[in-house]
């Protein structure tokens, strides 16, 4: 399995314009779950060859430690250029997944899933464990609709990414900075992911961010969506990635509570004691399936858990 590919975790998915090399060199040194090296918004339609050829490139260089996953944003299947985006940038070396705008239908992830398994069969034949995974924005009311369907279209499904600035523009919606208005949008995202067991569900990118008041505010979006149940956010500048990773992080006092649940549950568990208490509260099947997500996802993200493991070795239920 290619490093970096083997286990998905996108508190972050940074965009990276395919037509600036400086800014895709940069990106290389950054520490950052998710890059997606795009081709399509940030690619004026005379600079795709170039953007192609450019990625192409970044693809096909010896991975970086700081980098997760290498992704690339083509264009919508619906635009007529995804098939020469995807000819090209599935010739390099290092690709994890391709993030696909505008997904309206499934039809558009089923054309995606048959290139896939066209021009690369060794990676996606029944049972390998390396395929190029695909994040599906979801742009518009149509694609809203057909989130059920959508979500079902390929076994390579792995994020769903609300894109704020098309949806807008689809139903004439004034965005405001309390996100009132994609409050359903947002919430059938999230629910469609869990429910079809979909990794990542990432939230919208936040537009504001320089300064001091920017960051807050960057800050506070990204806990308003971690609130919602979303697991990362896109960014659109590198100077986004640490507020939005540390934010879709476990915090020091959430894997805390995590490991002691763990550590004692083996315990109840023993005991034969289905239901138990920690600091007064009862501790029962669901909030042990929570407690066992953060440590996990805690591991992921580079905290010691085994000194909070040996911190909290003697944790008893109540």
């Amino acid at each position: 399995m290619a490093s970096g590919a083997a286990t998905v975790i996108r508190r972050c998915q940074l965009y990276v314009p395919g037509s600036s090399m400086r800014f895709l060199e940069k990106s290389r040194s950054l520490t950052v779950d998710s890059v997606a090296y795009d081709l399509e918004d940030s690619v004026t339609p005379l600079k795709k060859p170039e953007g192609r050829a450019n990625i192409l490139a970044v693809l096909n260089k010896d991975r970086v430690p700081g980098i997760r996953e290498q992704a690339v944003r083509i264009n919508p299947v619906s635009s007529g250029l995804a098939l020469d985006d995807l000819t090209e940038i599935l010739k390099g070396k290092n690709l994890d997944c391709l993030v696909v705008p505008k997904v309206d239908r499934p039809s558009d992830l089923h054309f995606v899933t048959d290139v896939l398994r066209q021009k690369l069969p060794e990676r996606h034949a029944p049972g390998s464990t390396n395929p190029v995974k695909i994040v599906a924005l979801v742009e518009s009311a149509r694609s809203l609709m057909d989130l059920n369907s959508i979500c079902q279209a390929s076994p390579y499904l792995s994020g769903l990414g609300f894109a704020a600035e098309d949806f807008s523009l689809d139903l004439s919606i004034t965005r405001t900075p309390g996100l009132n208005e994609f409050t359903y949008a947002r919430s059938a995202i999230v629910t469609a992911a869990r429910a079809f067991e979909i990794p990542s569900a990432l939230d919208l990118v936040s537009t504001t961010f320089r300064g001091e008041e920017g960051r807050k505010f960057l800050q506070d979006e990204s806990e308003n969506g971690k609130r919602f149940g979303f697991n990362g956010k896109q960014c659109i500048h590198p100077d986004q990635v640490s507020v939005v990773q540390d934010v879709f992080s476990p915090s020091q006092q959430e894997t805390e509570w995590a490991v002691r649940i763990v550590i004692a549950d083996k315990k109840a568990d023993a005991q034969g004691r289905g239901a138990w208490t920690l600091d007064g509260k009862m501790i029962d099947v669901p909030v042990v399936g929570k407690a066992k997500a953060i440590v996990a996802k805690a591991e992921l993200c580079g905290m010691d858990v085994k000194a909070l493991q040996e911190k909290f070795k003697d944790e008893e239920p109540k």
